[in-house]
């Protein structure tokens, strides 16, 4: 029995996956189990922020599996306190959370919301306002966080407590809080929503969100799972549009391809989750933490996000030339492309085809190289999808 088989015979099928069969990875370049060569612009929905396999990465991942792969949160491990320290001076925030996934380090996030609400006003004060179209993870609790409708069923009943408001219109969301002035305790949103096409909200309405929730003693919640980690060409997202919310959420490319999820909160609510009350098994795993000191020590440099930000500007120069790209839209190495004339999934199948990984998000088609990519990587890849576009 093949690879495929086996796959589809014991794994649940949860996932619309490629008959293709992932063997191996270098740099840019994955190679199949035919050997066949890929070269890829999704890096696992932007979690091989460095690649496949980078030497660095690979040895400090492998001498930390070699010293404690693992110890319960009874005890302390230098590394996991390392990555903390690099977390929290860098991005400016007093504590963090360790889990496994961005939907685990989300849920912490309303979580810690709710009983900063709680400590301060009292029961009744839970709701959170997210935003139409975002997408906040897979945990029946961030599911109904996510504001889509196309994730809104089978599932029922879903958690209460959330009320969803248009994307950018500051109006709107200025009633919502009049509306609810005794119930709300947080806004949560991304500065660009990933999964709902790669679409960015503007500089004055984060602005003014930021602003209003100050005022009414509402915190803000950034989910920059996809965004963080010098992305975009800045270590957060949210540094782009001159705000600073209370509460941050990272993941997928922090740890460089292995789980690792942090809620990083400021000194307003640092302290509001206390023992007992939040937990995860696995949160701050030492050999996680190995991968995320090396993806740290690379990102946290102004000259390599620079870097990014040049990629991305390139990136976006060169698609917008391309047969069928009506639009580019996106920051740093964070992509989308609408199209024209094709369809985003048939031209995601058209590009394996070819030799070239890259990802879907809604109608749009989206990128998330590397990093690390080079430019002759990059014009590699670009050649492969304008030829895509073009027959």
């Amino acid at each position: 029995m093949n690879t495929i088989d086996k796959f589809n015979k014991h794994i649940m099928p949860t996932y619309g996956r490629y008959d293709v069969v992932l063997k191996k990875g270098e740099s840019t370049t994955a190679t199949d189990e035919n050997g066949k060569e890929y070269i890829d612009f999704g890096c696992g929905i932007g979690t091989n922020s460095l690649g496949f396999c980078d030497d660095e990465w690979a040895d400090a991942v492998s001498k930390q599996a070699h010293t404690l792969q693992h110890t319960s949160n009874y005890y302390y491990t230098s590394i996991s306190s390392y990555v903390a320290e690099k977390l929290t001076e860098w991005c400016g925030y007093s504590k963090v959370f360790f889990a496994n996934s961005g939907a685990e380090a989300n849920e912490c996030a309303i979580k810690l919301a709710r009983k900063y609400s709680f400590d301060k006003y009292g029961k009744g004060r839970h709701n959170i306002i997210t935003l139409v179209n975002s997408f906040h993870g897979r945990t029946l609790l961030t599911l109904t966080a996510t504001g889509q409708d196309v994730f809104h069923n089978y599932f029922f009943p879903f958690a209460e407590g959330f009320i969803y408001a248009p994307a950018n219109d500051t109006e709107a969301l200025l009633k919502l809080l009049d509306e609810n002035k005794d119930t709300v305790c947080a806004v949560m949103f991304e500065c660009v929503q990933g999964e709902g096409g790669v679409v960015s909200l503007s500089k004055d309405y984060l602005k003014t969100l930021c602003e209003e929730c100050k005022k009414r003693d509402i915190l803000t919640i950034c989910d920059e799972v996809q965004t963080g980690v010098g992305r975009t060409g800045k270590f957060l997202a949210s540094e782009h549009f001159g705000i600073k919310p209370n509460v941050t959420t990272l993941a997928k490319g922090l740890a460089g391809g292995i789980p690792i999820g942090v809620c990083m909160a400021d000194e307003s609510c640092c302290d509001v989750l206390t023992k007992g009350m939040h937990g995860s098994t696995f949160g701050g795993n030492p050999v996680c933490c190995a991968g995320a000191s090396v993806v740290l020590d690379r990102v946290q440099n102004k000259e390599f996000l620079d870097g990014v930000l040049k990629k991305g500007e390139y990136i976006k120069n060169e698609l917008i030339k391309m047969k069928n790209v009506r639009s580019v839209s996106g920051l740093g190495m964070m992509i989308g492309i609408e199209l024209e004339g094709i369809d985003a999934s048939t031209l995601c199948k058209k590009c394996l085809d070819n030799g070239l990984l890259v990802l879907t998000a809604k109608e749009k088609l989206r990128l998330l190289p590397p990093l690390t990519i080079t430019y002759e990587q990059i014009d590699k890849g670009l050649k492969i999808l304008s030829s895509c576009l073009e027959n």
